[in-house]
């Protein structure tokens, strides 16, 4: 297998990390900045290119851009016409409606959401969502190439926010609103959460381990109403742990 990689963020670089051990792989990104960073994140495990033209020879291509629907479906198109008919895509989406992103790729057949979370390298679970003509080959190469990454494939319904964030992030917004309405601390919500329900991380330090950006993107995707003070941070730059600072400061 040859694995190409569209994106250059956090979740590219950790799923060129993880697959670089395993297999061929190259990286696009959209600038030579882009790319610069990529290179200082993957440390060797893939080669990064901005040119597109240079995974025209990848037999399985994943995208993994921000997480905006036009975005992500400009980008499909893109590679839907350059790759061969036999290529496998993917997508990264959290949220996002795989059947939609299937036809933007002109490949429904050989299409499938493949939902890695962060950090990439540690957690075991990915989302496999297929749309209706998906084949069984494709299903069937997708589930291998989880297994070869030493991950669990567990295949969900196309539905918005598949299973994870569906149930996480009204959980983790009503966390916002109760901060706000009884003016509890993030540590106090955080510690609450972790030593009373076992949680590893309590829910405002996932947030921000999310980015209150992604984070608001995701809950309008899943209808899930958005805090209005994840809306103010993200006004004002504070991103969470990529930007130094969000419920906490990372400073």
């Amino acid at each position: 297998m040859r694995l190409g990689i569209a994106g250059s963020g956090l979740i590219a670089c950790g799923l060129a990390r993880l697959a670089g051990a395993h297999t061929d792989t190259i990286l696009w990104a959209r600038s030579e900045r882009s790319a610069a960073r990529a290179r200082d994140q993957v440390r060797g495990a893939a080669t990064v290119v901005t040119e597109l033209d240079d995974l025209s020879d990848r037999t399985v291509v994943v995208e993994a851009v921000a997480e905006d629907r036009a975005v992500k479906a400009d980008l499909l198109g893109d590679l839907g016409a350059l790759l061969p008919d036999e290529t496998l895509v993917a997508t990264t989406t959290s949220s996002l409606s795989i059947g939609e992103l299937s036809e933007a790729s002109a490949r429904p057949d050989r299409f499938a959401g493949l939902h890695v979370f962060n950090p990439v390298e540690k957690m075991k679970l990915v989302e496999l969502a297929f749309p209706e003509a998906a084949t069984p080959d494709t299903r069937r190469a997708f589930r291998d190439l989880c297994e070869t990454w030493g991950k669990t494939a567990v295949e969900v319904p196309d539905v918005p926010g598949f299973v994870v964030n569906r149930l996480l992030f009204p959980f983790a917004f009503e966390a916002v609103r109760l901060m706000e309405s009884t003016g509890l601390a993030p540590e106090a919500i955080d510690s609450c959460m972790k030593l009373g329900a076992g949680h590893p991380l309590g829910p405002l330090a996932l947030l921000d381990l999310v980015g209150l950006d992604v984070s608001a993107a995701i809950g309008e995707s899943i209808g899930a109403e958005v805090p209005a003070r994840v809306t103010e941070l993200v006004a004002t730059g504070r991103l969470g742990r990529k930007s130094g600072a969000g419920f906490y400061d990372y400073g």
